[in-house]
């Protein structure tokens, strides 16, 4: 089987495993290069290709254009479109996250920490690139710049192999970040996009064992399930997110009104959106919590107990507590305090972020010490789960695992370490 693809205007054929051997190892030879880069050649690197994103925003608009209007035709859903979309806002946005990126301290050399054996050997454990790091993602198109700007910031070269629903997008932004890398030095198979939509390549990237060192799947529950089920390549998980937010019976009114109106009807089609609302049965203001979201626009579906706050809650199934709807649509449920709530949220959790609204020190804390999720939040909008929030620059995805890393992955989590021994000739008795 060979796939077609389109480099430099000349169209070839190749297998996939053939097409991804090649890419790769020209991925690998840049990353070394790149490991020899100093700091501020780095982040020189990422302003010129900040500075050439704003430049080309014409030409990059015009072909998220073209996707838009495909993906009308093909019917996507509102959320589908609303993460595909880019306007001068939000390519600015983009470029901004990268000059943040280029600002942020450069985790490779960083020594983790030190010390001394008897012997006289000194130990240092040092964070180091991790290599080539193969990114699989879906519709969103700042996914690009994102991952390349991390990548390249913490001395990984990338692999990126983007959804079709932005192929235009993501070609066109990954141009004008390689226009900008070129003027600073940096090798183009740096920062790669795989040239062909064909999903066999996607096979041969996840079996690239010894080619590409680790494999980031950012999309819906069926791509990371293939991902993890395929993979020859170390995965670090971005699971779907099904974000609770639970109103504890102490909680202050209007806090509790701002924060879930916020947590799900900011933006409903990010993986930060709240998916499920907790209500105490003992918080008095429950109805103008629910009549918020309703006024805002959003579906409610609830238990029993919900649907008796308000004749407008559609009857929820049992699915809908399982469920990552990125619209707005959201389930609620009325619980018998703290502890009822911590049942429902270890049964039904992606472990991505969940949220207590509460004025009561102690029940904050123990739902801060039981949630086991990446990120767990105290009277804040799960809308915050996002790597530039954290002050951690664009990130590449919230790991919602727990082997070494979790929540949102920047700079930090796009290292590894390796231990650095000096001796005077020591020999082992």
């Amino acid at each position: 089987m060979t796939v077609e693809t389109l480099e430099a205007g000349t169209k070839t054929a190749e297998t996939p495993e053939a097409l991804v051997e090649r890419i790769a190892t020209e991925g690998r030879a840049a990353q070394r290069v790149l490991a020899r880069m100093s700091d501020a050649q780095k982040a020189e690197a990422l302003r010129a290709a900040a500075k050439a994103l704003r430049s080309e925003e014409a030409a990059i608009l015009e072909a998220n254009a073209k996707d838009i209007a495909a993906g009308e035709e093909k019917g996507l859903s509102g959320a589908m479109l609303d993460r595909l979309r880019l306007d001068p806002e939000r390519l600015a946005g983009i470029a901004d996250a990268v000059e943040a990126v280029a600002s942020l301290p450069d985790p490779v050399g960083q020594v983790i920490e030190e010390s001394s054996r008897p012997n006289g050997l000194k130990m240092s454990r040092v964070r180091i690139p991790i290599g080539l790091i193969g990114i699989i993602y879906e519709s969103r198109p700042n996914v690009t710049a994102d991952a390349a700007a991390l990548c390249l910031r913490s001395g990984n070269a990338a692999l990126l192999r983007g959804g079709s629903e932005a192929v235009h997008s993501n070609h066109a932004i990954r141009a004008a970040f390689a226009k900008g890398l070129a003027s600073a030095g940096i090798p183009e198979a740096a920062i790669q996009l795989v040239p062909t939509q064909d999903r066999a390549v996607v096979g041969a990237m996840l079996t690239a064992a010894g080619l590409i060192d680790m494999i980031v799947p950012r999309g819906g529950k069926s791509l990371v399930a293939r991902v993890q089920s395929d993979a020859r390549v170390p995965v670090l998980a971005h699971l779907d997110g099904i974000n609770h937010t639970y109103v504890h019976a102490d909680a202050d009114e209007a806090t509790a009104v701002d924060v879930a109106v916020n947590a799900k009807m900011r933006r409903t089609g990010i993986c930060g959106a709240m998916e499920t609302l907790l209500l105490d049965a003992q918080f008095p203001a429950s109805a103008k919590v629910v009549a918020a979201l309703i006024e805002a626009g959003c579906e409610l579906r609830g238990d029993a107990r919900a649907r008796a706050i308000d004749s407008r809650i559609l009857a929820a199934t049992d699915e809908d507590w399982d469920t990552e709807y990125l619209e707005a649509i959201l389930a609620v449920k009325v619980v018998d305090g703290l502890d009822a709530a911590l049942d429902h949220i270890a049964a039904h959790s992606s472990g991505h972020t969940d949220v207590i609204i509460t004025r009561d020190d102690a029940a904050a804390e123990r739902f801060l010490a039981e949630v086991d999720s990446a990120i767990v939040m105290v009277n804040a909008s799960s809308q915050f789960a996002d790597g530039g929030e954290f002050g951690l620059g664009a990130e590449i995805g919230i790991a919602t695992g727990r082997l070494h890393a979790r929540g949102p992955v920047a700079l930090e989590g796009l290292t590894t370490y390796k231990w650095q021994v000096r001796g005077t000739g020591q020999a082992r008795p």
